[in-house]
């Protein structure tokens, strides 16, 4: 696991999740850094309407750093369309996020969030194949093939 992906799921795992991203599969880890960063967006909207400076850079900052855990962690080497256009989607969302923290700007926070509600219902979608592919390859690794 890359050191972005580590720095992400830690402070995910700071933030109150309680157990299970040790045993989590791939797939589930990157649903729970989606839910994470969408939490953080969250948290730093109600911190930006309350006027409470600090507390929503913070927010905002770890939305960024669990987005850009995400964005390293696209196989590169698998290429294709899909991730070059998640990898762009990723960037644009943190520049967004770098500007909503700058300009205490909640339409760019809701932009954001909006968009890693699309991306995550996405990948929810693919939870059940990827749950059946994890399976099939447990299948082969004990069998020894």
């Amino acid at each position: 696991m890359n050191m972005a992906m580590q720095n992400a799921l830690d402070q995910y795992k700071q933030v109150g999740v309680q157990s299970g991203i040790e045993s989590a599969s791939p797939h589930r880890l990157i649903q729970m850094l989606m839910a994470g960063a969408l939490e953080k967006m969250s948290a730093a909207k109600g911190f930006m309407t309350r006027g409470e400076i600090a507390p929503k850079g913070e927010q905002i900052g770890w939305a960024i750093s669990i987005i850009d855990g995400l964005r390293v962690s696209l196989d590169k080497s698998v290429g294709g369309e899909l991730v070059e256009n998640l990898d762009a989607l990723y960037d644009y969302m943190t520049q967004q996020l770098v500007l909503a923290n700058m300009n205490n700007d909640i339409d760019l926070l809701n932009e954001v969030a909006s968009l890693m509600k699309e991306i995550k219902a996405g990948w929810d979608g693919i939870a059940k194949e990827a749950a059946e592919i994890e399976e099939a390859q447990q299948r082969k690794a004990a069998a020894g093939v």
